[in-house]
Parts: C-alpha cells; sequence; structure tokens
C-alpha cells in the first residue's frame, strides 16, 4: 500500500467529497492519509476527519503564514487538540521567508513552541520550509540533539532544500517527504529530483500536499490523494528500482515516524 504523509482533504477544495476521494484513493493504493492542520479550524477539521475515517489521521498545528491570523487562544487549542488518540503529528510548523505575511520573529516563536509541544507529546514534527533553510536547519538540530523524546523526530515535507539541509537534517533524524514537485523538469527545481535518488532508504516518504502540486501527468487538476502513485512512481524511476519496493519502503518508514498511527488504529 501507500501512504500519503502530507494532505489537507480537510480544507474548503474538499468540502462534501471526502468519500469520494477517499474510494479513489483506496482504488490507487492509498491506505492511509496523514491530514495536516494549518490553522486552528483546519486542524479542528482534521481531527473530526480523522474520528470519521479509518484511514485517515490527523496532525494539528498552525503554518507560519498562518500565525498572524490566528486567534490569541490557538496555542491552548492546538495543545488540547493534540492529545486526541488519532492525532500522530504536531503540524505543520517551520518557516516561510517567501510569504511573509507573519513577521519573520513570530514564525521562529511558532516553530519553537510547536517544538516544545512535540517533545513533550513524543510526537513527530511536520516541518514546512520555505526560502527559510538555513534558520529552519539551525532550529531542527539543536532541538533534535536535545529533546527528550526517543521515537522519530519528524519529517520534512514537500523537500525543495538544499543539499547541506538535506544532509545536516538527515543526520539528526529526521525523514525527508517527497510531493508533486519531485514529478516536475523546471530548471529551478531539479535539484529536488536529485535529493530523491540521495535520501537513505529508511528516510524516504511521498505526500501530495493536496490540493497543491499535482504531479505529472495531473499538473493544472486539483491535487488530491490518490496522485501520490504518481510521485512514487517518479521516485521509483529516479532511483531505478521497481514501484513495489518504494511502495513497501515508504509505507514502512511512515508507520515507523507516526508510530502513534497502529496504535490509533486499534
Amino acid at each position: 500500500m501507500l501512504i500519503d504523509t502530507h494532505a489537507h482533504v480537510n480544507g474548503p477544495e474538499f468540502e462534501g467529497e471526502v468519500p469520494a476521494v477517499l474510494d479513489r484513493a483506496m482504488a490507487a493504493g492509498v491506505e492511509r492519509i496523514v491530514c495536516v492542520g494549518y490553522d486552528v479550524p483546519t486542524s479542528l477539521r482534521a481531527v473530526e476527519l480523522a474520528e470519521q475515517y479509518p484511514a485517515i489521521f490527523a496532525s494539528v498545528g498552525v503554518h507560519p503564514n498562518s500565525i498572524h491570523e490566528s486567534p490569541a487562544g490557538w496555542r491552548e487549542e492546538i495543545e488540547h487538540l493534540a492529545h486526541h488518540p488519532r492525532v500522530v503529528a504536531i503540524g505543520e510548523s517551520g518557516l516561510d521567508y517567501y510569504r511573509e505575511f507573519t513577521a519573520a520573529a513570530h514564525q521562529r516563536e511558532g516553530l519553537e513552541w510547536h517544538l516544545q509541544l512535540a517533545d513533550a507529546l513524543a510526537l513527530p514534527i511536520i516541518i514546512h520550509n520555505r526560502d527559510s533553510d538555513a534558520d529552519v536547519t539551525s532550529a531542527l538540530t539543536i532541538w533534535a540533539g536535545a529533546r527528550a523524546s526517543k521515537g522519530a523526530p519528524g519529517l520534512l515535507h514537500s523537500f525543495a532544500g538544499s543539499d547541506e539541509m538535506l544532509q545536516a537534517c538527515i543526520d539528526a533524524g529526521f525523514a525527508i517527504s517527497f510531493s508533486g514537485m519531485v514529478t516536475f523538469t523546471n530548471k529551478s527545481i531539479r535539484h529536488v529530483a536529485e535529493a530523491a535518488r540521495r535520501v537513505p532508504d529508511e528516510r524516504l516518504l511521498v505526500e501530495t500536499d493536496c490540493p497543491y502540486l499535482a504531479p505529472v501527468p495531473f499538473r493544472g487538476k486539483r491535487n488530491e490523494p490518490a496522485f501520490v502513485r504518481a510521485v512514487a512512481e517518479r521516485v521509483a524511476e529516479l532511483r531505478g528500482v521497481e514501484l513495489e519496493k518504494i511502495m513497501a519502503l515508504t509505507t514502512a518508514n511512515a508507520s515507523r515516524v507516526f508510530a502513534r498511527m497502529e496504535s490509533a488504529s486499534e
């Protein structure tokens, strides 16, 4: 099977369509989906969907671009949701210096808070990074070396960072997840394909980041979990292995990173 480790089926783009989306995902071999919150309402919706559908698990957090517009008590609300048994990760959190809707200093405060919560609850962190490689790498490597929990620290989602970031975060224990960008041919992101070749087997994950970043051959369409198969096919091609190996490998890795997924399924 496949696990889509980063999907936003909790967003308005999928309102009223989740059952059909799940049917198409299952038909493509996608049996589990990590539904990722990016603010308080979508974190709550992720938990609601996880309660309703056995294939969906939730992650809760506030995206760096959403911190500036979040209510004063957003930390308390996210922490409350994080204790739900169907929540398997914290995030997405991180830094985004491409769109500074939230001042960089406040983004960094938010990231530190999410990291502390992940450690306190022994949950992995899901990291967003855009044009902030150095600051994200510094925060993650320091945190990974000091945290008290012993499970997998988390993952860098939809990876498009530098070679230096890739190696430092792998060394710190993080998994690296690839989205539809790995199928794109733009010169500016060809390094993503090279990263997908280099990541060690035990750190490799796949995702959609739907409804965004639909992979080839679905460019221009709304992305959805079923399309993670196209991502896995491209990763298999880049690494010179059969699709079945990538499916088995990424499923095992996702089950390890999101360790609470197994107990939540019982």
